[in-house]
């Protein structure tokens, strides 16, 4: 796990170049902070940089950029690759060699073996830049989840890439403010890939490589294939030792690792099969951390408690109060690298996970999306049939005070896009006016820019899914974890988006995979022997800070909003003082007003 940089341009000078490499590769040290590296090509065109969280191979051979094939291939890689190994053994089969116990000398190695078709042959969660000497051609490669980021911009003579958007800004290039990212912030509580806050910087779309041809500088994206399998699960026996199976093989293959590794365990579900799962492989005694709350509304103690009962191993929970959440909570809004309403969770988590002395942590994200655990499974038949009603009554929506009501406007717009704001949009359009001084008619026309196309032949929780993979986790829970935990130099790991247990869930039938009234009764009944009852037998509870009662006495935050002269943010923070307006909607008029 680390952070990569790189720039290739025809019209700046090798040194500035260089400089500027080595000035996006340190504002993100914090990702990488066991090691840096750099690389130029001959003719000083194409500059790479490497901040190294050291994780596998700790030794000085996995430094980066690494070179393989005489030097003619150089990559600066970011992420894991579970199944190196087995690729590894396929490639010492044929004759290939290999000086490390890395898993990026394995891509390289792969590359060099298949081509292209090796991006597709990798498992794991990755961003990279490949550079193929002899055929002067640049490749940007991220892996099929979207777990980890890559940004890159291009122009008509280069091609500047980095994990963060921050680090774009600290180059010798004049980004401008994409004038629209506060419309889609407002609306969905992020920004919505590929959209950032800069103009011309665009998040590479997951599963997908860039080709860069550096004799042409011309570039095109293409999206990875992928195998699929026709076999449709259509037994619910069957379904349920089939998830068994892989769940646990995917814990497995994330639990590798030559630096101190645990787990987050938050006491539901989805923590609690990681946590008794992998202290069966653990050969050593397992970590576990949890966070609490003095306010007990918000603990989760009793069942993370039942847990570790359970799980021989080192456990470590910490308890935070306002005070403390007072004095971090500046330094966690500083660490976001794009404005999102949630992802302050994170950063303290993480920072507990530092201070345990932990590298790596997985991780229960993605379960949800996978096994139905969200509201939005059992609403969206509902939402289908509310978004066939004609447009002017959807649009009347926005003269009810209810939010729900307000939110109904955006089915006006007939289209995923339309569906999932209603089901989890932040603001309307019409608030989103006046909170912008916009008119309506320019709100809709920015948000109806993102192309939102559910696949015609889902079903209705099918689509919940699709849209809960594709933008809320994609866009909030992924990319929040990952800037916030390498803030503190941690890998988070997530066993839930294996692709294989990924494709082998697309194809169980509806009425197993979302069968009865509790939420992910398939995942329950394949670790019904392992999970205490308590844990499943309950109602879902998030991962979630007493934001509300927090904030509304936070000087600091209350401070930056305070100074609008908007008349519809002087009620919105009368209202949130008086618990008329989610902790949500407050942070996100607060990242709004003190952007930079």
């Amino acid at each position: 796990m680390c952070r990569i940089a790189g720039i290739i341009a025809k019209n700046k000078s090798s040194v500035q170049l260089e400089n500027d490499v080595k000035a996006m590769c340190n504002v993100m040290k914090h990702g990488g902070p066991d090691d840096e590296g750099f690389y130029s090509n001959d003719s000083r065109t194409l500059h790479f940089g490497h901040r190294r969280l050291s994780i596998i191979d700790l030794s000085q051979n996995g430094h980066q950029p690494m070179f393989y094939d005489e030097g003619n291939l150089v990559i600066t890689f970011n992420g894991e690759i579970y199944n190196y190994q087995e690729l590894k053994d396929e490639l010492t089969s044929l004759n290939f060699k290999f000086r490390t116990k890395s898993d990026t000398e394995v891509i390289l190695a792969a590359y060099q073996a298949w081509g292209i078709t090796s991006f597709e042959k990798l498992s794991g969660m990755f961003a990279f830049a490949l550079y193929d000497k002899r055929k002067e051609l640049n490749y940007l490669v991220r892996d099929k989840s979207g777990i980890k980021p890559l940004y890159y911009s291009t122009t008509i003579e280069n091609l500047v890439f980095a994990s963060e958007v921050k680090a774009f800004k600290s180059t010798s290039y004049s980004y401008e403010e994409n004038p629209n990212w506060k419309v889609y912030f407002l609306a969905f509580g992020h920004l919505p890939e590929p959209v950032t806050t800069l103009k011309n910087v665009y998040a590479l779309p997951k599963g997908s490589y860039l080709k860069y041809d550096l004799q042409t500088n011309i570039f095109e994206i293409k999206t990875l294939n992928y195998k699929k399998t026709s076999h449709k699960t259509t037994s619910s026996k069957e379904a349920v030792e089939k998830i068994r199976e892989l769940v646990q093989k995917s814990i497995k293959n994330h639990l590798i690792s030559d630096a101190p590794i645990g787990v987050f365990l938050s006491g539901g579900i989805d923590s609690s099969i990681i946590s008794l799962v992998a202290a069966k492989h653990q050969d050593i005694s397992l970590n576990t951390l949890s966070i609490n709350f003095d306010d007990e509304k918000f603990s989760e103690k009793q069942y993370q408690d039942l847990i570790t009962a359970k799980v021989k191993g080192n456990h470590s929970e910490y308890t935070i109060n306002q005070e403390l959440f007072e004095q971090h909570f500046p330094i966690a809004l500083q660490a976001m690298d794009q404005p999102t309403t949630d992802g302050i969770n994170s950063w303290f988590i993480n920072y507990f996970a530092k201070e345990n002395g932990l590298k790596a942590v997985l991780s229960g994200i993605g379960a949800d999306e996978l096994f139905g655990g969200y509201p939005s499974s059992k609403r969206m038949k509902f939402v289908n049939a509310l978004s066939t009603l004609p447009k002017f009554l959807l649009k009347s929506g926005k003269y009810f005070n209810s939010s729900a009501l307000k939110r109904s406007y955006y089915l006006s717009y007939k289209n995923g896009l339309g569906k999932y704001l209603f089901l989890r949009g932040l603001f309307a359009p019409q608030e989103i006016a006046q909170l912008l001084n916009l008119s309506i008619n320019q709100v809709n026309e920015i948000l109806n820019s993102i192309k939102v196309n559910i696949p015609n032949y889902l079903k209705d929780e099918e689509q919940a899914a699709w849209l809960e993979t594709n933008l809320y986790m994609q866009n909030q829970l992924l990319k929040d974890t990952d800037f916030m935990s390498m803030q503190h130099g941690v890998e988070v790991r997530l066993p839930f988006l294996d692709e294989e247990l990924i494709a082998a869930v697309t194809l169980i039938q509806n009425k197993i995979k979302y069968k009865g009234v509790r939420s992910k009764s398939l995942l329950i009944d394949a670790f019904k022997d392992l999970l205490p009852e308590k844990i499943w037998n309950r109602n879902k509870m998030g991962f979630t800070f007493p934001f509300q009662n927090w904030l509304k006495h936070n000087q600091f935050f209350l401070s930056g909003v305070s100074a609008s002269n908007n008349p519809y943010i002087e009620k919105a923070t009368k209202d949130f003082k008086n618990d008329k307006m989610h902790w949500a909607k407050m942070m996100a008029i607060y990242q709004v007003t003190n952007a930079k």
